[in-house]
């Protein structure tokens, strides 16, 4: 099976040409196939594989797994990634894209190009935030600033955090600190991905406020673990800190693996993120 391994941000996946190879339809060889693919020790290394599939309504249909195997109904990052492909690979020679997602059909437009002629930077039309909370979903009956208990396995309190529940066709749990620390991602990121009050689980985003204009994110992906950046998740924290007055609705967010710019338009209610996508290696594996 031939792949590439592409990144947005350092969201790092590794992409099938499923208008050349199959897909695995059967869900325990998928699993399987994804988590050996993923592994960075013993496969190729990536926070998941997405496979890029014909569409009978848009350019090019998106399927995203997680490294666990767990499939996700979006990707910021991923699905510039997969327009990125579709227009160097000239699957569909046009600067406006639409890819097919599980959380619906996403436009994507190249902004700027690589000297050749390459898709360089991408902008996407996230779509319309989704704030209704069984919808995102979530049990909670408050939307902003909500206190939330972090509990450990003995059922315990370890520590609170006022957070902020949005879905971007997949539930994001945003939570806007003074400072961000390893504890915060790695000993509680875990403990709230996997709340109760979030039952499909949830992304969670640690949030520092730079300035009304510029924040700085660390991501708890579900399923995956920290990753260098998220495109859904970056969008999430922008309707949240608009939502809890932290930032205006043009901000610049700067995640591990670089910087995203996002928009929440007031005139249409959708949020867009513009962000690099970058084609790293492509290869064989059997």
């Amino acid at each position: 099976m031939k792949f590439t391994k592409m990144h947005g941000c350092g969201n790092d996946y590794v992409y099938v040409n499923c208008f050349e190879e199959t897909f695995p339809e059967c869900p325990a060889e998928r699993e399987k196939l994804v988590q050996r693919l993923s592994d960075r020790h013993f496969g190729i290394g990536g926070d998941g594989v997405i496979f890029i599939c014909p569409s009978e309504k848009a350019d090019a249909q998106m399927r995203m797994f997680n490294a666990d195997g767990s499939e996700s109904e979006m990707c910021g990052n991923g699905v510039r990634c997969v327009a990125k492909y579709v227009f160097d690979h000239k699957i569909a020679e046009k600067d406006e894209l639409a890819i097919d997602t599980l959380a619906g059909i996403k436009v994507i437009r190249v902004m700027e190009k690589n000297p050749d002629g390459t898709a360089a930077r991408l902008r996407v039309d996230m779509g319309e935030p989704i704030l209704d909370l069984p919808k995102i979903p979530t049990t909670l009956t408050d939307s902003v600033n909500v206190p939330l208990d972090i509990t450990d396995a003995q059922g315990n309190t370890v520590a609170n955090f006022r957070i902020t529940p949005v879905s971007m066709g997949n539930p994001h749990c945003v939570t806007f600190v003074e400072e961000i620390t390893d504890e915060m991602v790695f000993g509680f990121g875990p403990l709230m991905e996997n709340h109760t009050v979030f039952p499909a689980r949830a992304n969670i985003e640690f949030i520092q406020v730079l300035s009304p204009t510029e924040l700085k994110m660390r991501v708890w992906e579900r399923g995956t673990g920290e990753t260098f950046a998220c495109g859904t998740g970056a969008s999430a924290v922008c309707v949240a800190g608009v939502l809890t007055g932290n930032a205006e609705r043009k901000v610049r967010i700067h995640l591990l693996g670089g910087d995203l710019d996002l928009e929440w338009d007031a005139e249409t209610n959708h949020v867009f993120m513009t962000g690099p996508a970058v084609e790293v290696f492509s290869g064989e594996v059997f």
